[in-house]
């Protein structure tokens, strides 16, 4: 495996943008992604941070990415909540991405955050399936519920 594990910079995000639009054409979703490079580089690295992630980098390449930030539980307290993790589909079943989850898991562990969580689609089986390596909770009780930005301006 000729692969490294880093923390994302600035100049990494025009790269994990193209990730990002290339998971939500795999999620059926193509016309989905709103965010732009301006917007990722302030939430990433402007007075507004909200969140931080980890590239994959093959042959000076960015193959992969695990993005996530922290919330806030009621019951809990502090939390991390890893938002995606994408591995390019060339280079998937390679190893990258539980290399990106471990390194979540240890950012996890060193702020001593209460809970780990995220999200997976019902029908991602391969992402089910890595996610069970890990005996990770799969919770079919709570209903995921949104407003879109729309929504919300005409509220």
């Amino acid at each position: 495996m000729n692969v490294a594990i880093r923390r994302g910079t600035r100049e990494d995000i025009p790269s994990i943008l193209n990730l990002i639009k290339e998971l939500a054409h795999y999620e059926k979703a193509p016309d989905e992604v709103e965010v732009t490079i301006a917007e990722m580089e302030n939430w990433g690295f402007g007075e507004d941070r909200i969140f931080d992630f980890f590239v994959a980098e093959e042959n000076n390449h960015i193959v992969g990415l695990a993005l996530y930030y922290f919330k806030y539980s009621t019951w809990k307290g502090k939390c991390l909540f890893l938002e995606d993790i994408i591995v390019t589909e060339s280079k998937r079943g390679k190893g990258y991405g539980k290399l990106l989850f471990d390194e979540v898991v240890k950012v996890a562990k060193q702020t001593g955050v209460r809970r780990m969580e995220w999200q997976v689609l019902e029908w991602n089986k391969p992402a089910i399936a890595f996610y069970e390596k890990y005996k990770s909770h799969m919770d079919g009780e709570w209903i995921n519920c949104k407003l879109t930005d729309h929504q919300l301006k005409d509220m």
